[in-house]
């Protein structure tokens, strides 16, 4: 009897089981391959290479059914050659495309042999070509427990594996999670790989996994309830397994500020950012805003990746579509489901997609990772058209310790920002409300052709915000006229004092007063020119020096700009990808994102960089800090 095994059988082992008559797989296709002669495809010896090479565990059970076939035909119980061409690796990448299964149909055809398959597709192709076939129904496999999870207790949160270290875990709840050993036992490779592959195998055979995502290097496996990211070299520096699951679902009920979320919710579609810091509890929260929506009769949808926010069967989880969320976002458009539930907003990409969805009218949900609520919206700046920002999302909840610490209403006035009084200033203001009180908290505007967020609940947050921003403005138009130091000091909303070299009081003032007169109606504030010998002394600290006396160490790292022909170019290594804000002598200047290569780069010429040269020139102390 000829025999030729397709990919599937071999994985499957359906042959070597069937070379003695007490098969445990004898049904009614009943056939006993002793004696059979075995042509193995070589094309089939390159998919499973192809396989076993990119980690993938299937691989490596059809090379051992291949060793068990060779075992077989030493004890004299079948025969087993090697047919055809090798595989190429245009074909094995075409291989769910049906590459490999054409040529191992020519194989059968050519050698008078019974096609064994467990694959329905090339079965019925298989017979549609009039090629003796033999489809063994795949197996059902049933996975009782990974070993891994003998790792986790009750208050185990993740999981923690690496060669040649003990077994780490974190233990505890959001608000309060410790990290250690849970086996003193160090960790080889060779029990690492058999963990690596039981989980792999368990996603691909049962109906409770998937593999989420599979690269060089890297697999991330959802299985029930658990999210197992499995690496190795060369995209790690060992093998390393992380497990990690939800240690509480929870209900809506169960946060604070449940009853105005609900009413917000429910009132209309709603744009809402979810904000915390890492591990704060902002999935467990959009989980329960799901399951909340969906038993409120809403179509709800999520986008994640990974896919392991847990919910209800009704509501539908995707990923991307092709690599990219944008096209899954195109998909649910056509859906058009009342909510969709974005898990990990944090590319500009991501912003882009959620503005647009949310722009469609699909009500969205999105989690972003801030270390202040604040901190959320100001994300989106520079991704999102300011104006268009209280449309995009008009609801912020920040999750701390597990529950909703804050609630922010997001919306759009026309009006003369806080802390400035002339009328001529009036513009589009997003005002930023705590939700319980009603009180606005921040303003978000254009000034000066820059984006600022500036604190109003307190008075000395509005020295701060508005005021900096003032001192910052008068100071720029000042030393476009002096050619010494410059030093503003606020009397009030509206009035300040700006002191100056002897010689540059007449430049500031101008003819008749004309200059300064221009100054104060194109700022709306009423400006004092006094020479630095007028300034009282406990109040002199050095010219060229804008910090108040009495004022506190200020705080950051101390830095050195580069000053070339066309940047002010800050390094900033350790900072790279983060949102830092940059200050002179404590006082801030501007808030800028560092860039991947750890640096910051601000175009001459812009009123930044003036600002920030001038802070240079003045030999201030530059600092930053993280936002």
């Amino acid at each position: 009897m000829n025999v030729v095994p397709d990919t599937s059988a071999v994985i499957d082992g359906r042959v070597s089981e069937r070379v003695s008559p007490d098969s445990p797989d004898q049904t009614e296709n009943d056939v006993d391959f002793t004696g059979a002669h075995v042509h193995v495809p070589e094309a089939v010896v390159g998919e499973l290479e192809s396989q076993a090479n990119a980690g993938r565990s299937v691989g490596w059970r059809g090379i051992e059914e291949l060793q068990r076939l060779v075992e077989l035909e030493r004890d004299g119980q079948l025969q087993i050659t090697y047919v055809g061409r090798r595989a190429t690796p245009e074909e094995i990448d075409r291989a769910e495309q049906g590459e490999i299964d054409a040529a191992i149909r020519d194989m059968a055809t050519e050698y008078d042999a019974t096609l064994v398959t467990s694959d329905l597709v090339q079965s019925e192709v298989a017979k549609a070509k009039d090629i003796d076939t033999l489809y063994l129904e795949p197996y059902q496999t049933t996975i009782e427990t990974l070993a891994i999870e003998t790792y986790f207790d009750s208050e185990t949160l993740s999981v923690h594996l690496k060669s040649g270290v003990r077994p780490m875990a974190k233990r505890g709840d959001v608000t309060e999670v410790s990290y250690g050993p849970v086996d003193e036992t160090e960790l080889d490779d060779e029990t690492l790989r058999e963990h690596a592959n039981e989980i792999r195998n368990a996603a691909q055979s049962s109906e409770e996994g998937f593999i989420e995502l599979s690269e060089p290097g890297m697999t991330i496996v959802q299985f029930r309830n658990y999210r197992i990211a499995l690496a190795q070299p060369p995209f790690s520096d060992g093998l390393e397994i992380t497990a990690v699951r939800p240690l509480v679902k929870t209900e809506i009920g169960d946060y604070s500020y449940d009853e105005e979320m609900k009413e917000r919710l429910l009132d209309q579609q709603r744009g809402v950012l979810i904000a915390g810091s890492p591990g704060a509890g902002k999935s467990t929260l959009a989980q329960a805003v799901a399951e909340f929506l969906s038993d409120s009769d809403y179509s709800v949808k999520t986008m994640e990746k990974p896919r392991d926010l847990q919910v209800g069967p009704e509501i539908t989880q995707y990923t991307e579509l092709g690599g990219r969320m944008d096209t899954t976002a195109d998909s649910l458009l056509m859906v058009r489901p009342d909510y969709t539930i974005y898990d990990e907003v944090r590319k500009t990409s991501d912003f882009e997609t959620f503005a647009d969805m949310r722009l469609a009218g699909v009500g969205m949900v999105g989690v972003v990772h801030a270390t202040r609520a604040i901190d959320a919206l100001q994300r989106l700046v520079g991704r999102v058209e300011l104006g268009l920002i209280p449309q995009v999302v008009d609801t912020v909840a920040y999750v701390d310790a597990g529950d909703i610490a804050t609630v922010y209403d997001v919306s759009t006035q026309v009006k003369v920002p806080e802390g400035l009084m002339e009328e001529d200033l009036a513009r589009p203001v997003i005002v930023i409300r705590d939700y319980e009180s009603g009180r606005p908290v921040y303003e978000m505007y254009t000034f000066n052709r820059q984006v600022v967020t500036v604190p109003i609940d307190e008075s000395e947050s509005r020295e701060s915000g508005v005021g900096q921003l003032a001192k910052q403005e008068i100071e720029r138009e000042i030393r476009s006229v002096a050619r010494g130091h410059v030093q503003v000091e606020l009397q009030g909303e509206n009035r300040a004092v700006v002191y100056v070299e002897d010689d540059d009081i007449s430049a500031v003032i101008g003819k008749g007063g004309g200059r300064i007169s221009q100054i104060e109606n194109r700022l709306g504030i009423d400006i004092d020119v006094r020479s630095f010998e007028e300034r009282p002394p406990e109040q002199n600290t050095g010219s060229g020096d804008t910090q108040q006396a009495g004022d506190t160490q200020q705080t950051g790292d101390i830095v050195t700009p580069e000053v070339t022909a066309r940047h002010i170019v800050i390094p900033l290594e350790e900072y790279a990808g983060e949102t830092v804000e940059v200050k002179a002598n404590g006082e801030y200047l501007f808030t800028a994102t560092v860039s991947r290569g750890g640096e910051v780069q601000v175009s001459r010429g812009s009123a930044i960089a003036e600002e920030l040269e001038r802070a240079i020139d003045d030999r201030r102390e530059i600092t930053v800090s993280s936002s």
